[in-house]
């Protein structure tokens, strides 16, 4: 078998396993007899459990952006990419409950070095989004503007996934038109020159 396809066997064991258990209580030895492979070999291919952890956080990362960038069309207006971006992140998080879990509930317990892997793979999403935002605004969008909205909208984004981990019915396409409904009405609105006024 090509070494590829073992560690990919490998972290799929493995993000199955610190899903289920947490990273803490995830045990090389489970993580290895589920990948079909023994404990050194585990270790050969992929290190400490700390760098397997980071691997796994890596990975998932790459393919949540990765899933996201396929599904936008450069051709789509500003609010159909979005839309489209949205769903796709919703579409990985219902197919990908465990890399979900990893990525969003496990990595934030971790140290210095699996945070900034969460933080690239963010910071690519967040940095589109306010693309999209600049576009949408046909410049009346300015400064740190576009920048705050998409922290928000990510933000915002998150979360609902979180609270539907709870709703497995949910349907991917339900959660994203909830955030449009949420955020891009409101940016609609704010384009037009309306603020709330308490």
């Amino acid at each position: 078998m090509p070494r590829a396809v073992r560690e990919q066997q490998m972290l799929d064991a493995a993000v199955a396993v610190f899903s289920r258990r947490g990273y803490h209580a995830a045990a090389m030895d489970e993580i290895a007899e589920q990948a079909g492979v023994s404990k050194p070999m585990l270790y050969f291919y992929l290190g400490s459990k700390e760098e397997l952890f980071a691997a796994c956080i890596r990975r998932e990362a790459d393919r949540l952006t990765e899933a996201i960038a396929t599904a936008v069309s450069v051709e789509s207006s500003a609010d159909r990419q979005l839309w489209e971006g949205l769903r796709a992140f919703f579409v990985f998080v219902a197919e990908h409950r465990d890399s979900w879990v990893v990525l969003y509930q496990q990595a934030r317990a971790q140290g210095e070095s699996i945070a900034r892997e969460v933080s690239r793979a963010r910071r690519v999403i967040i940095d589109n989004v306010a693309d999209l935002v600049r576009a949408s605004g046909g410049g009346r969008v300015r400064g740190g503007e576009p920048e705050a909205v998409a922290h928000a909208l990510v933000g915002a984004a998150d979360a609902l996934s979180e609270w539907a981990l709870g709703y497995p019915d949910e349907p991917p396409e339900r959660s994203a038109r909830r955030v449009m409904d949420l955020m891009w009405v409101g940016l609609e609105r704010r384009a037009q020159g309306e603020r709330y006024e308490p």
